[in-house]
């Protein structure tokens, strides 16, 4: 199995903050969107790996449980926390692992669900016996959450006795309106049963890949667009981006202050009943610099304007 180097695929320090992280994987992000980048297949498989580093790194517990397998695990050859490289679950019995969902075989086997049976089978008369349903984690994107897909995933089973694996293809329609969390089921691709009892069934629990413009709270999408001072003043009319790479105009009033929240009404992911709304939460930005004839303009403005933003 080939160790994973979260920190290498962010380019950044093993001692860096969470904030220093969250910068890292946002650069990274909108550089190897699929949206966005020209060659989708690689950018793709990109976005995935610093999607992956970022679901381990950003999360304090996972970070703090990766850290303690060591710098040195990769060379050394052997698998952290004592543990062996493979072989099933506690109690023995039928392993399986994915490829295809998004997640690494490193990340599945110490982080994911990997293949996890859900449940044991139950007889049906004369010894017969259903075979176990499996659980894993896929991961979707905000695109694919919008618009659907179709995803073809590899399940490989392997036999603890005899060592031999078998590989199933399996086709996994992700449906439009999709939530974090859900799951998929795929009748009878699960383990097969015995005795002429009927196979079990997959269930893929939902994981949203983490975007760098958008937040997610239930249907509804949440985004951050920063204004010059004038623009917040004055109004204007700006281009916001949407999940899939089309973009809305949106209408600023004027008189926008930090921390507005602008609905737009539909625009978040679909449901049966209706779509949710995209909410673009607005920042007023300052220049860090400005030039002396600049200085002066903003100097005449104070002198000439009667607001007093401290009164009341």
């Amino acid at each position: 199995m080939e160790y994973k180097d979260y920190y290498k695929l962010l380019g950044v320090g093993r001692d860096a903050t969470g904030a220093e992280i969250k910068k890292a994987f946002r650069k990274l992000a909108r550089t190897h969107h699929p949206d966005v980048a020209k060659d989708k297949e690689a950018s793709e498989a990109k976005f995935k790996e610093i999607n992956e580093a970022y679901e381990v790194l950003g999360d304090p517990t996972k970070r703090k449980r990766y850290d303690s397998m060591g710098s040195g695990w990769a060379q050394q050859g052997g698998a952290p926390f004592g543990g062996g490289g493979g072989g099933g679950w506690p109690g023995g019995g039928e392993d399986y692992e994915f490829e295809g969902t998004g997640f690494s075989d490193f990340f599945e086997h110490y982080f994911g669900a990997r293949g996890q049976p859900s449940g044991g089978g139950r007889p049906r008369g004369f010894g017969a016996r259903r075979g176990q349903d499996i659980e894993g984690d896929i991961m979707v994107t905000l695109t694919e959450a919008m618009e659907g897909s179709l995803r073809t995933i590899s399940l490989r089973q392997a036999d603890p006795r005899t060592g031999k694996s078998e590989v199933r293809e399996v086709k996994v329609k992700i449906p439009p309106g999709i939530g974090e969390g859900q799951k998929l089921r795929v009748a009878g691709h699960g383990g097969e049963g015995s005795a002429g009892g009927g196979s079990g069934d997959l269930f893929l629990r939902i994981k949203f890949a983490a975007d760098a413009d958008f937040r997610v709270e239930g249907h509804d999408l949440y985004c951050d667009l920063a204004l010059a001072p004038w623009e917040a003043v004055l109004g204007a009319t700006i281009p916001v981006r949407l999940p899939g790479g089309k973009s809305v105009q949106v209408k600023i009033p004027s008189g926008t202050a930090s921390d507005d929240q602008l609905r737009l009404r539909g625009y978040g992911l679909p449901q049966k009943s209706a779509p949710g709304d995209l909410y673009v939460v607005i920042s007023v930005a300052v220049p860090e610099k400005i030039t002396t004839e600049e200085r002066k303009l903003w100097e005449q403005l104070r002198d000439d304007s009667k607001f007093k933003p401290r009164e009341g």
